[in-house]
Order: structure tokens, then C-alpha cells, then sequence
């Protein structure tokens, strides 16, 4: 027993150096709020929050244009009503057309699952 010891005892003060840089290594990347694996989730959070800011700005730059549009122009108003709407005026008449028969033969291959 004692000869066992006398080698572990061995075994670290011949590599303390080596144990106590990877002891803190293991502490610096894992362990602890100012950890690297910490980090590295957050910078993904600040890379989507980034984003979804430069999505909003676009966004609302968009929208502010239409706003604009839509002071100086009052046939833009008609214009938002037909396409977004689908208002018309009494002489006209409305076509819509969609993609049915693929949503239909997804649906049919989701039944048949």
C-alpha cells in the first residue's frame, strides 16, 4: 500500500505542471459563467439577435416607404386594397390562382402514412 502511494505521490510532483494545466484548461472551457463553452453560446445569441435586428430594420424601411407611398398617393391605397385584399371595383372581375392539387396530393400522402 505504502508502495503504491509513494508512486502516485511520485507520479504528481513529477507532472504537477501537467495536472494543474489541465485542471485549469478543464475550468477555463467547461466550468464556471465566463467558461468558452459559455461564450460560445452567447456569441451564437448575439449572431441571431443580430440578425433579427437587421431583419426588422429592413423590415420597418420597407414599411416606411409603403407609409410614405400611401401619404402621397392615394391610388397606392387602391393598389394595397386589390392585391392584399383582393377588393375590386363593380366592373371587375377577380381570378385567383393557387396550387390546390399540390397541397391536396401532400395532404392524400399524409393520410395514407
Amino acid at each position: 500500500m505504502t508502495q503504491r502511494l509513494n508512486i502516485f505521490l511520485g507520479l504528481l510532483s513529477h507532472y504537477k505542471y501537467f495536472i494543474v494545466f489541465v485542471i485549469g484548461v478543464l475550468l477555463v472551457g467547461f466550468v464556471g459563467d465566463a467558461s468558452y463553452m459559455k461564450r460560445v453560446k452567447l456569441g451564437m445569441q448575439i449572431d441571431e439577435i443580430k440578425s433579427e435586428i437587421d431583419r426588422y430594420n429592413t423590415q420597418y424601411e420597407s414599411d416606411s416607404r409603403q407609409l410614405q407611398e400611401l401619404k402621397k398617393n392615394p391610388r397606392y391605397i387602391e393598389k394595397i386594397a386589390r392585391e392584399r385584399y383582393f377588393m375590386k371595383s363593380d366592373e371587375e372581375d377577380i381570378y385567383v390562382l393557387s396550387d390546390d392539387e399540390v397541397n391536396n396530393e401532400e395532404k392524400n400522402d399524409e393520410t395514407t402514412e
